[in-house]
């Protein structure tokens, strides 16, 4: 089965990106991130073959799961905060696999609110994969998770410093989900390869010089890291023209 993520930063904008590479690349189930409003096109992808599940949001956030295999919906919200009504959060039942599509908050400028719920978030997704681990059930959490792990995702670490990405706290919070026992999919499967991004700006050709930044992962629990079979960034979306500012992730599982 190959599962793929991709923030489309702005679902309305990116439809047809989306069409096209679904297409080209025919993935099992793709989960997808900032949809940026209310309305989905459904209908686009079920002519495709696939079934949606979507939590959307007025202009902002936003996530949905694409699937060629019936899914059940389990949940719309991520535990612990009943006031949160952002729309970051959604998780299905794909073939006996839990999958669970997160947002999770940027949190700039740091020193604010904003950074304050991003910690807040992450500690509450932090208790639920705990919880999910003692399931046994084949648990996939991907998404855009606004982390950049390690040095070496970046291409200049000196320019991500003051951005809440790359802050101590929230690099932290991603080290304890790993020591939950969950792997990070595409690192595990390459070790020590830099310049290996998911997310470029829109300014200073960023992109065309590849100075960008990791930060959409797939993390697998132990009864899912077994089957890993391949974990590759597709650059290619992010090449074409009005593109989003991220680029696919693939899983392959045997």
């Amino acid at each position: 089965m190959v599962i793929a993520s991709w923030n489309v930063n702005s679902i309305r904008a990116r439809v047809e990106h989306v069409k096209t590479w679904l297409e080209a690349r025919n993935p099992d189930v793709l989960l997808l991130q900032e949809l940026k409003g209310t309305e989905f096109p459904a209908s686009v992808f079920k002519e495709l073959g696939y079934e949606s599940a979507v939590v959307t949001q007025k202009t902002y956030n936003g996530v949905a799961i694409l699937s060629r295999h019936p899914l059940e919906v389990i949940s719309t919200t991520l535990v612990g905060d009943e006031a949160d009504s952002h729309a970051r959060f959604l998780e299905v039942m794909v073939r006996g696999i839990r999958i669970a599509n997160i947002y999770l908050p940027n949190g700039n400028p740091i020193g604010t609110e904003k950074f304050a719920y991003k910690l807040a978030w992450m500690d509450r997704l932090e208790k639920q994969m705990d919880l999910w681990l003692k399931s046994k059930v084949p648990t996939l959490v991907g998404g855009d998770f606004n982390v950049i792990p390690e040095d070496i995702d970046c291409h200049k670490p000196a320019s991500w410093i003051h951005d809440a990405l790359f802050q101590p706290e929230p690099r932290a919070r991603y080290r304890a989900l790993l020591a939950l026992g969950y792997t990070d999919a595409f690192r595990s499967l390459h070790p020590g390869q830099a310049g290996q991004f998911t997310f470029w700006d829109y300014f200073r050709q960023a992109f065309e010089h590849n100075r960008g930044i990791r930060i959409d992962h797939f993390l697998l629990s132990p009864e899912l890291a077994g089957q890993m079979e391949t974990c590759e960034i597709d650059k290619t979306p992010r090449g074409q023209e009005k593109p989003s500012d991220h680029t696919p992730i693939l899983l392959q599982l045997r």
